[in-house]
């Protein structure tokens, strides 16, 4: 018999039993986590809204940035003593939905520019911290109330990042900067929040050049995007960079769904801006057919591209009260393209005919080529339809009360029972 205690298989055993020591050390770290919110929880109770107490959320969210209470703990603290205080006389900022309700909503985000748990963002040039009741706030110039906020937003902006780069996919810090990033556009001249808003772009692509499917760096993106699209910062379309930007992280991995997801909801809008005629439209749907389906024939088990594939059907079929890339096609045309699709994929079934979504798409679109023509399926078709039904159940028998919703809905049950 082999020895319990030794090595199996030559690999040496390693104890799951945490050591008496071990205990020690993890009932520490609790205690100090816990004296470290208590202490956090006090003084906010109490509206001590310090650069002390500010340094404490610091800590206590490089430990838990999914602590969504300490974040706007640390809103309040920044509207309450670390941003500067409007002069009496001056004119409102331009809206923004952030400083006061804002300071109380559920987001997410850090502290300072500098690793330090002890950082903390530049102070106003005001003697005061908000809380005086002074007005020594007044005396200082709307240049100077600029200046120290963009250092201010730009200090917590930095240092959310080591937060997001350990957790990319938190939230409450994602929330944080978009709270950051609108109290630039309130406070800051267009040009200087202009200038955050690009500085944000360049995270994102970053965050996505480190995880290409992120979906939460992607909608972060297109939210950017807009912004800097938007009139308060004097901007102008992006469609076109962005659908080359999605082509760019295509062709670096034809997996990447949220590529696909960005790149169909920017079309509609780039070809109307680029006042594309009806032979520029076809040629573009021609362009993109080709793109899919040299993509298919590499990995035709790969949903994302499927996915994209039947957005461009849908454009051919699903036309009436939407946004389509085709809207002058007649429906001969649409007719022809389904057509081509449809014969397309059988001869990827040659291939692969153990694929899902192969027998998935020629199910659809077979009886999308019915609607089109406004017919039912012809008794060949009803043969067909059955046998790609009778496959998907074999293929994927988890979601059999599917398969059998659909074999009831196409009135096929016949056709099904004769396969057996």
């Amino acid at each position: 018999m082999a020895d319990q205690g030794g090595s199996q298989h030559g690999i040496a055993r390693t104890s799951r039993v945490r050591t008496e020591e071990q205990k020690l050390l993890e009932q520490e770290k609790i205690r100090k986590y816990r004296e470290l919110e208590d202490q956090v929880r006090s003084h906010v109770s109490q509206n001590h809204y310090t650069p002390e107490v500010f340094q404490l959320t610091s800590r206590l969210l490089k430990l838990n940035p999914e602590y969504y209470t300490i974040w706007n703990d640390r809103r309040r603290l920044l509207i309450s003593g670390l941003l500067s205080k409007p002069s009496v006389g001056s004119s409102p900022s331009r809206a923004s939905p952030s400083s006061s309700q804002s300071a109380t909503t559920t987001t997410p985000s850090a502290a300072s520019s500098s690793s330090s748990s002890t950082a903390t963002p530049p102070r106003p040039a005001s003697p005061t911290a908000g809380t005086s009741g002074t007005t020594a706030d007044d005396e200082v110039s709307t240049q100077q109330q600029q200046e120290n906020d963009r250092d201010v937003l730009k200090s917590e902006l930095n240092f959310t990042i080591p937060l997001l780069l350990e957790s990319p996919k938190c939230y409450w810090i994602w929330s944080y900067r978009l709270w950051l990033l609108n109290l630039a556009i309130e406070r800051l001249p267009t040009a200087a929040a202009r200038r955050i808003w690009e500085e944000e772009l360049g995270l994102a692509s970053k965050m996505l050049s480190k995880d290409q499917r992120n979906f939460h760096a992607w909608g972060y993106r297109r939210h950017v995007v807009a912004q800097l699209e938007s009139a308060e910062l004097g901007g102008s379309s992006m469609a076109e960079a962005e659908f080359e930007y999605t082509d760019k992280m295509i062709r670096k991995d034809l997996s990447n769904f949220s590529a696909w997801h960005s790149r169909s909801k920017i079309i509609p809008r780039l070809l109307d801006e680029w006042k594309a005629d009806d032979a520029a439209r076809r040629a573009f749907l021609d362009k993109e057919l080709g793109l899919i389906r040299d993509a298919l024939n590499v990995g035709p088990e790969d949903q994302s591209l499927w996915y994209y594939h039947r957005y461009l059907m849908l454009n051919l079929v699903n036309f009436v009260g939407h946004p389509t890339i085709t809207p002058a096609f007649t429906q001969e045309d649409r007719v022809t393209y389904v057509v081509r699709e449809i014969e397309d994929i059988r001869e990827l079934l040659e291939d692969y005919d153990d694929v899902q979504l192969i027998y998935e798409a020629l199910f659809d679109y077979t009886l999308h080529l019915c609607q089109l023509e406004e017919r039912q399926p012809d008794p060949e078709e009803r043969v067909e339809l059955a046998g790609w039904l009778k496959k998907l159940m074999v293929l994927d028998p988890m979601r059999s009360g599917r398969w059998a919703d659909l074999e009831r809905d196409t009135g096929l049950v016949a056709e099904v029972a004769a396969l057996e």
